[in-house]
């Protein structure tokens, strides 16, 4: 098992040598920066090497002009306890995850617990566990936003007050329990915005036997936060009626990898034609039935950029600081004052494309060589990717 979440400080950490930095903003995805300095996990200076104070450093890694993009955020996934899923009967996931470069995750409900309570007071009990047990306890140093309850018939709006009073800020996905008609959904959808909790609707035909169809005007009447994937868990809506969510909804556009591809690329290609990519979102909608996918986030974000055509740095801003802003999280952003949550890419050894980003393009993943999450070192060399062409080095202070 991975180490609790709390104690470690990075200290200073400055991160040099950097040959191509992501911010994950889409209006401006590319920086004129080769330098990143880190104090006690947040960002205080991004810029020119000769402009910035990287004196007094515990730790400095010469980047090697590899890539530094905001760690990955996955926006839907499935987590139970710890980093165990029953679903695959799999130990280590979310530690494989971040070997992909996903350094948080936000979960859409801790659905796969065995014996799940359905109960209103079983069901607040679970989330608020969970809640607190990802607070206290970071597999692979990777965040969990967990805590996400799956609502039920006859809640009432003291019911989420009581959840946010103890700290739970999310749903799980709307429609995978007995609320599934949508002016039930808007009313517990609205309580819950109230008291800041953020809402998931699924999207789309049932994803394991017990679930059922939540189509285009459900999540329309509904007006969830996120639309939870728009391409379908597995099964998709028809594209007419994924594009009537496009048009007529203002809120985020999920896209998942346990889902319809070919929906995915289409929902992604009419956000950029509707001029609302800040909309979308990526996530893995894992573990599911269709198994755990360590590299799914990498996944998504080839498959986006090279079927839909999209540039790879603005695909890479849909699954760091979209979610991050959606999210309302301190992460995803290569910013002063965000969470030094970083992965150090470079292309994959061997590939077609002569840049990290003209490979992506090309459909291929890149290879990562680091993952920090809050300026701590958390893995080197990925196990899980193809060899990157060149990886970072620590020059002091290797943790």
């Amino acid at each position: 098992m991975a180490e609790p979440a709390a104690g470690a400080k990075s200290g200073k950490v400055v991160i040099q040598n950097i040959g191509l930095l992501l911010s994950g903003d889409l209006d401006h995805p590319i920086l004129d920066a080769d330098t990143v300095v880190v104090h006690d996990g947040l960002i205080t200076a991004v810029g020119r090497y000769k402009d910035c104070d990287t004196e007094g450093a515990q730790t400095v890694i010469d980047a090697r002009q590899t890539c530094v993009a905001p760690g990955l955020i996955d926006s839907h996934v499935h987590p139970v306890f710890g980093d165990w899923t029953p679903r695959q009967n799999q130990i280590g996931w979310i530690d494989s995850t971040m070997n992909g470069g996903v350094t948080t995750m936000v979960s859409a409900g801790e659905v796969h617990l065995p014996g799940r309570p359905k109960d209103i007071v079983g069901l607040k009990a679970l989330a608020i566990t969970a809640q607190r047990s990802f607070d206290n306890f970071r597999p692979g140093g990777v965040k969990v936003i967990a805590g996400a309850p799956v609502i039920e018939k006859g809640m009432t709006e003291q019911d989420f007050k009581d959840l946010a009073d103890a700290g739970v800020t999310l749903l799980g996905e709307v429609g995978l329990g007995s609320v599934k008609a949508g002016y039930e959904a808007q009313q517990m959808v609205a309580w819950a915005r109230q008291h800041g909790i953020q809402s998931t609707i699924h999207t789309g035909g049932p994803s394991i036997p017990g679930s059922g169809l939540i189509d285009k005007d459900v999540v329309l009447e509904a007006d969830a936060d996120v639309i939870g994937h728009i391409n379908g868990g597995h099964t998709s809506l028809p594209w007419k009626h994924v594009c009537e969510l496009c048009e007529k909804s203002s809120r985020a556009i999920e896209l998942v990898h346990n889902g319809n591809e070919k929906i995915a690329i289409q929902a992604a290609r009419a956000a950029m034609e509707l001029k609302c990519p800040h909309r979308v979102i990526l996530g893995t909608d894992g573990p599911a039935g269709s198994g755990v996918q360590p590299l799914g986030m990498l996944r998504m974000i080839a498959l986006i950029s090279s079927f839909a055509n999209i540039p790879a740095e603005l695909v890479f801003c849909f699954a760091t600081g979209n979610t991050a802003r959606i999210r309302n999280l301190n992460c995803g952003l290569i910013e002063v004052g965000r969470a030094a949550d970083f992965v150090f890419m470079d292309r994959a050894q061997h590939t077609a494309g002569k840049t990290l980003l003209e490979s992506v393009e090309l459909g291929d993943i890149p290879g990562i060589g680091m993952v920090m999450i809050d300026g701590l070192v958390r893995c080197g060399r990925s196990r899980n990717t193809p060899p990157a062409t060149e990886i970072p080095v620590v020059l002091s202070g290797a943790h």
